[in-house]
């Protein structure tokens, strides 16, 4: 399905409908978002301006881990309304004052169009400036979840690698996850919808049955997908 670039005013984000399309300038070159890492999962997330302290703490975190997305097939897009050459600047900076390199693309959003599309500035906090925001958008351009944070929170990132997981092992396996759950613990089995599954469901051996509608199950090694 072609994708088509929509005006701010147009869009309302909504979890599992597509997501706005757009083109922007960005620190690895110009790209269009339909059509840019293909066939991956994408974490775009906004900060509020380069060479603050909050942020820097979180580039710092999404650098370090930037192996460990990729092994999730994620790949991770920056927003604010800095330059490009801010951008460069402060990535140049994070590198040379923490050794941590800095290799995904930041976008340059001067004129705030993705910051606006993606609802990123919220004027009760500040006219010109992002909030702290997470879009997971999986390979087909569908969001999944969103997370918002206020500017003086830096972002938790043990619940974003989380929220990663247990979206590709609900779309692997058709299963839920419950709450606090994390990888390799047990999942969540869709219940019953007649009532003669229901009278199997509660006395079924597959699983870790409590009642009727509520049932798990541990997943073995091998299907603990990883960004499929």
């Amino acid at each position: 399905m072609e994708t088509m670039l929509v005006e701010p005013a147009t869009i309302q984000l909504e979890l599992n409908s597509p997501v706005p399309d757009f083109e922007a300038q960005t620190t690895a070159g110009n790209i269009r978002l339909s059509e840019w890492e293909r066939n991956k999962w994408v974490i775009l997330f906004s900060h509020p301006a380069d060479f603050t302290p909050v942020c820097t703490t979180e580039f710092i975190e999404f650098a370090k881990r930037q192996n460990e997305f990729k092994l999730k097939n994620v790949a991770l897009l920056g927003c604010s309304v800095d330059s490009i050459y801010s951008h460069i600047a402060w990535s140049r900076n994070i590198h040379d004052k923490f050794n941590v390199k800095i290799d995904f693309p930041i976008i340059a959003d001067l004129d705030q169009k993705v910051s606006r599309l993606y609802g990123m500035i919220h004027e009760s906090s500040s006219n010109t400036s992002t909030v702290r925001c997470v879009f997971f958008i999986d390979p087909k351009r569908i969001l999944r979840a969103m997370i918002y944070y206020p500017m003086n929170v830096g972002r938790n990132f043990e619940e974003i690698m989380r929220v990663v997981d247990a979206l590709q092992i609900a779309d692997a396996n058709k299963v839920a996850c419950p709450a606090n759950w994390t990888l390799g613990k047990s999942v969540i089995i869709p219940a019953p919808v007649t009532v003669s599954d229901a009278e199997q469901r509660s006395v079924s051996k597959d699983y870790q049955v409590t009642d009727w509608y509520f049932a798990m199950k541990k997943l073995p090694d091998a299907q603990l997908s990883k960004g499929d």
